[in-house]
């Protein structure tokens, strides 16, 4: 999924320090050491829903004023450990599904990935 959003890098030293803003993309994937019955880990439809509500909150926004970044550079690593905590938090707790890893997109060849 995707969002944009603006921010700045506190104590960077670099342009990264001043507003910019980046078209993000969001990638998620999911592992599990069980199928259900019908062959799948988890409905694509849940997990967009937990990922949707997460990127709502931060699509058109500037990431620093935001609770989560206000203390926290909100750098692609720390955008993508937020996105993690938040999803995972929302994907249901009945079945052994984890969060394998978020990876945050800034551009088409810069990212990072966050896993546990």
């Amino acid at each position: 999924m995707r969002f944009s959003a603006a921010h700045s890098l506190r104590e960077y030293g670099g342009n990264c320090e001043n507003l910019h803003g980046h078209n993000w993309i969001v990638e998620l994937v999911c592992q599990s050491e069980t199928l259900d019955d019908i062959g799948m880990i988890l409905d694509f439809r849940v997990l967009k829903k937990a990922l949707s509500d997460v990127l709502d909150k931060l699509d058109h926004s500037f990431l620093n004023d935001l609770e989560p970044f206000k203390s926290a550079n909100p750098s692609s690593e720390n955008i993508a450990r937020y996105i993690w905590n938040e999803v995972i938090s929302r994907l249901p707790h009945e079945k052994p599904v984890s969060l394998a890893s978020v990876k945050v997109w800034e551009n088409e060849d810069s990212w990072a990935e966050y896993r546990e």
